[in-house]
């Protein structure tokens, strides 16, 4: 049987448009190039539930025979379903591989000896030639695969999500089943060999596979909260627990080859509540470094929303890690005694489970449109984008947060783990201790384990401390100490250089203050087939857009199914002081933009990425997770633009709300029926940074001691407050800067009817602020974000 080519292109013509005679990019992005679950049954819209069709993520790409290969998955199909394998070629044909068995594969490898690419179940030689296991021979999600202890000529090894391990002949394809559940954990992600040990990680704690101890060959029940996931080790006779925690990728210098050599060292990342962790395996003994993160979306008990984070080369001999929403060239050369060369690059919104270099160009896979909990996406569907590596650091400012202890018992003078510090532009390192303690900072300048006393700060028994580091602060790692025993936190905010606004990029759009007609329209991935649906919402004009951006021909009128799936309902409420959001993790407040979003009808919350949403509300985008929720969201940019709809298709970002008279752009496409605006996701990044204003209070009654709402703090580049009472009262701000409840920043004494203006430091951050008064009064607490 022949492989399937899709999206082959050619000129033609049509009463509509011409379709172009080479492949179509925008913003990276070919959206002929889009993958889609086969298998999905197309109805308008099914109630919760996973499986086949609900997700479509791009598990895995590889560079291999002179084509790119990709596999993706739907979420939890051990057995197979209608995803496709494909590869893709020089011309950018999408080829799809009659030996396709679907299912939810992540894993690849490049077994050298026998010069095949081993990706899901496929082992493919380097003519392209295809076999496959049936996943009734070897059943399982695959999530990795590493060369094998004994014989790596001849055997590999397989791991799959729910923690099995098979050995695998890579001549016959002959299966041996190893071990079912050797360690504890679920989600099983990363698996590599080096200095004698086979190394699986898994980020999963959850009641979906229920375990008991005498199932597994090491470990236990975890013990603690603290204690989700796995990183373990078996040297071909006994398993070994190393850490607790929840972990994903393993590696090292060689890649998906191998390890070079039986002394190469080996990664994995992982996390906790606290940050990102990065565990090193070095000459036999195992060290711990730790990152801050960029975004809470990740986090979670079951591991599902951190998909494949990867440690991977990327051409020219550079590295690229990502993880936890944050990006880093990373070295090479990383071991104990040369952990220098780790450098943020970006924070970004696309949800990326593997990205490789391919004809000279980073090529990046996503996990994008979903149907999990979205019946606004007709279809399951994901994309790649393409560009160079510098491209990267157009995407979103480093910025992120995290620490070594977080109310932490602390041993006195023994060390914390090391905390990346390196690369970020301003930093604000929290504090707080149970007991009066000297705690002392140190530093790792060079990333040569050379560790210098850089600072000694003085904490007061459960008295918050805040430290800004100055402007020429230079250092690799810092870590911390304490003279005595007690209960600690140090937990640091980085904060970026936003991106300077690109207005042209998005001249298309209506801005805020435009007083003509705008093309509002509702938009939607179709369920039926793979087209865009468009209802122009003046007219009632209902149209579809095809893969090249073009109206698509001979559609049915699907009006009435977009007014019923499509209507905006408002989810946010507002009041004097600010914009109000509730969900189970609490009511929070956030600032407003222009009045005028009130007098037009928006959508305010979407899934634009599996399992995150972005909310849209007065003219600022936000990012939140499925399951960390509204306190852990974070905001992206400021647009001021009359963004009526907006959506994942294609894997591109498509915004409605443009000019009457938009014309072609690079990035506008369509008529005054279904002019929109498509670009990437990250691009929205270039709109500018987040500004607002908005406060807790505005002349409200309060309550003494009785705390505000919280406000949102995080993300925000230069920040002042302005404090007024119709009394002489106290009236204090407190934060909160790890989420985990709020400290006292400082007290302000309030003279009746005067106004108080304060401007925050330069660089402080924390996520949340709230007010305090000592007295009931009436009272105002307003911030600009500017």
């Amino acid at each position: 049987m022949l492989p399937t080519l899709v999206g082959a292109f050619f000129l033609a013509t049509s009463a509509t448009a011409q379709v172009p005679s080479k492949p179509l990019r925008v913003s990276g992005v070919y959206p002929h190039l889009a993958t889609f679950n086969e298998g999905w049954p197309k109805t308008e819209s099914i109630k919760g539930g996973f499986g086949q069709g609900f997700e479509n993520g791009i598990g895995a790409i590889t560079p291999w025979a002179g084509k790119l290969w990709i596999v993706t998955y739907s979420p939890h199909e051990p057995k197979g379903s209608a995803d496709k394998l494909y590869s893709i070629d020089e011309d950018l044909n999408l080829i799809i591989h009659p030996e396709s068995i679907g299912g939810t594969p992540a894993n690849r490898m490049i077994h050298k000896e026998s010069h095949q690419l081993i990706t899901s179940n496929y082992f493919i030689d380097d003519k392209g030639n295809v076999r496959v296991i049936p996943f009734s021979k070897m059943e399982g999600r695959m999530t990795a695969n590493a060369r094998h202890l004994k014989d790596p000529a001849n055997m590999v090894y397989f791991y799959d999500m729910e923690g099995k391990v098979y050995e695998v002949n890579v001549n016959t394809l002959a299966v041996n089943k190893l071990f079912e559940k050797p360690v504890p954990g679920w989600h099983g992600k990363g698996a590599y060999t080096s200095q004698g040990l086979l190394v699986i990680a898994n980020n999963g704690e959850d009641d979906v596979f229920k375990l008991t101890k005498d199932m597994l060959k090491a470990g236990d029940l975890p013990k603690s909260p603290d204690e989700k996931g796995v990183l373990a080790a078996w040297d071909g006779k006994t398993w070994k627990i190393i850490e607790r925690k929840q972990f994903t990728d393993v590696t090292g210098p060689g890649g998906i080859y191998g390890a070079p050599n039986d002394k190469s060292p080996l990664w994995s990342i992982g996390w906790d509540k606290r940050s990102v962790i990065l565990k090193l395996l070095d000459g036999g003994e195992w060290y711990t470094y730790r990152l801050p993160k960029a975004a809470h979306t990740y986090d979670g008990i079951g591991g599902w929303y951190t998909e494949w984070p990867r440690i991977r080369e990327v051409g020219n001999g550079k590295m690229l890690m990502d993880m936890h929403g944050m990006m880093y060239d990373f070295p090479k050369t990383f071991s104990r005694s040369n952990s220098a060369g780790i450098s943020p690059l970006n924070t970004h919104l696309r949800y990326i489970p593997d990205f490789c270099n391919w004809n000279n160009q980073l090529v990046i896979a996503t996990d994008e449109t979903t149907v999990l909990q979205n019946p606004l996406a007709g279809r399951s569907q994901s994309n790649l984008w393409f560009g160079q590596f510098a491209d990267l650091k157009t995407w979103g400012a480093p910025t992120g947060w995290g620490g070594p202890w977080e109310n932490d018992d602390v041993k006195a003078n023994v060390s914390s783990d090391a905390f990346l510090i390196n690369g970020f532009d301003q930093k604000v390192l929290h504090l707080k201790a149970d007991k009066s303690v000297s705690l002392t900072l140190q530093i790792d300048r060079k990333g040569n384990n050379n560790w210098k006393d850089y600072k000694t700060i003085k904490l007061g028994a459960n008295a918050y401390q805040y430290f800004i580091f100055p402007a020429d602060f230079k250092a690799t790692w810092i870590r911390f100490k304490t003279n005595a025993d007690c209960k600690a936190t140090a937990f640091i905010h980085f904060s970026g250089k936003p991106q300077v606004r690109q207005e042209t990029l998005f001249k298309a759009l209506a801005s805020i203050t435009d007083k003509d007609v705008i093309q509002a329209n509702i938009i939607r991935p179709a369920n039926f087939n793979k087209n865009l649906q468009v209802l122009n919402t003046n007219s009632n004009k209902y149209s579809e857009i095809d893969e090249h951006l073009i109206v698509a021909t001979n559609t049915a009128d699907s009006t009435n199914q977009m007014l019923r799936l499509g209507m905006f309902k408002k989810g946010y409420s507002i009041d004097d002081a600010s914009i109000i959001v509730k969900d189970k993790t609490g009511t929070f407040r956030l600032p407003k933009g222009s009045a005028e979003y009130e007098n037009m009808a928006y959508r305010d919350r979407r899934e634009i990425e599996s399992e995150r949403f972005m909310l849209n509300i007065s003219g600022t985008f936000y990012e939140v997770g499925r399951e960390s929720g509204f306190i852990a969201l974070r905001p992206i940019t400021t647009h001021n633009k009359k963004i009526v709809d907006f959506c994942t298709w294609r894997g591109l970002l498509v915004l409605s709300g443009t000019k009457k008279e938009a014309g072609p752009d690079g990035n506008y496409f369509g008529n005054q029926a279904n002019g929109l605006w498509y670009g990437g996701v990250d691009d929205l990044w270039k709109m500018g940074k987040a500004v607002g204003e908005g406060g807790v209070w505005k002349n409200t009654i309060v309550k003494a001691k009785e705390p505000s709402l919280p406000y949102l703090m995080t993300g925000y580049d230069q920040k002042k407050v302005a404090i007024t009472a119709d009394k002489d009262v106290d009236i204090t701000l407190e934060v909160d800067f790890d989420l985990t409840g709020f400290h006292q920043y400082k007290t302000f004494s309030v003279k009746a009817g005067q106004t108080i203006n304060y401007e925050f430091p330069k660089g402080f951050s924390a996520h949340w602020v709230r007010g305090i008064s000592n007295k009931d009064c009436s009272a105002t607490i307003l911030f600009r974000y500017f």
